[in-house]
């Protein structure tokens, strides 16, 4: 993929973190409103088919008969574990407990990086990605009410690690298949798995069809889900997904301001020092190192 322009990386950036933060205390929102495999194949589903509008017309670039696999292993891996999991896991524990455990994800994605991806891996990035996961803790320990579930962070590790090896294998595999294509093939197909296991599981009529919960479902649909996980595999196709990784630390501190915002909760400290530890984090994990000339004399 080619290089972003360092506007167009902030913006997508921005972008990115504001709607997967708000995305949240949304999803918590909308289950009171639906059960949660339903909820997570119905959002899912529709962001596929609005990313469908715009993959058509690239349809050359679709090749389904040599690629179907990695649509499927990209499916099982970001749609299917990730949101499932995470989806299930938001009845188990708080939100801010869960959503921490979750984002060790930026730091099992440098690990991983590096392994496979062959990106650099050194002191100053090691310590950023566990001085931001620290951070997303201490943001997170400020609101934790409620009984800890090892059930749900059974199902937050599992989402984490869904995640992880998701953006390895998307970036992995980028130069073999179209990258509009890969989003939207993936929401279609987890999308559809979910809905079929929430149909087997679950019962439609206990869908709450209110006015604040389709709102609620579009908005996370086209924002979050579409557009959302176009532009986190655009970003991660662009540059090292482990420096991509380190910016989504930002996402749990947006989702305790907006559920400050949406649900009353209180800012406390332990959030503003937890966003310390995030910006600190993100410098570090982007401390671009000099290469080390050696010297060589010539002659005697």
């Amino acid at each position: 993929m080619n290089k972003l322009s360092r506007t167009r990386t902030v913006l997508l950036l921005a972008f990115l973190v504001i709607v997967w933060g708000v995305n949240w205390p949304l999803s918590k929102m909308a289950l009171s409103y639906a059960p949660p495999l339903l909820f997570a194949g119905i959002r899912t589903v529709l962001g596929g088919l609005i990313l469908l509008v715009f993959a058509l017309p690239r349809l050359k670039r679709l090749r389904f008969k040599e690629t179907w696999h990695l649509y499927l292993i990209s499916a099982v891996l970001n749609i299917i574990i990730f949101y499932g999991l995470q989806t299930i896991g938001l009845g188990f524990m708080p939100a801010g407990l869960f959503s921490s455990i979750v984002f060790i994800e930026p730091v099992l994605l440098g690990i991983f990086s590096w392994i496979w991806l062959g990106e650099s891996m050194y002191g100053w990035k090691i310590l950023g990605l566990i001085i931001g996961f620290v951070g997303v803790i201490i943001i997170s320990t400020g609101g934790l009410t409620g009984d800890i579930s090892s059930i749900g962070i059974f199902l937050a590790l599992g989402s984490a690690l869904g995640w992880g090896l998701g953006t390895v294998f998307v970036k992995k595999t980028g130069n073999r298949v179209d990258s509009t294509w890969m989003v939207t093939m993936q929401l279609l197909i987890g999308g559809l798995f979910l809905l079929g296991v929430g149909s087997s599981t679950e019962s439609w009529s206990s869908i709450d069809w209110k006015m604040p919960f389709i709102t609620n479902l579009l908005f996370i649909s086209i924002f979050v889900i579409a557009f959302g996980w176009l532009a986190y595999f655009t970003l991660v196709g662009s540059g090292e997904a482990s420096k991509v990784g380190s910016y989504t630390f930002l996402i749990p501190l947006i989702a305790i301001v907006c559920s400050s915002i949406f649900l009353n909760e209180s800012i406390t400290f332990k959030l503003v020092l937890g966003l310390i530890c995030i910006v600190i984090s993100i410098c570090f994990v982007n401390i671009k190192l000099k290469p080390r000339h050696v010297k060589t004399q010539i002659g005697g």
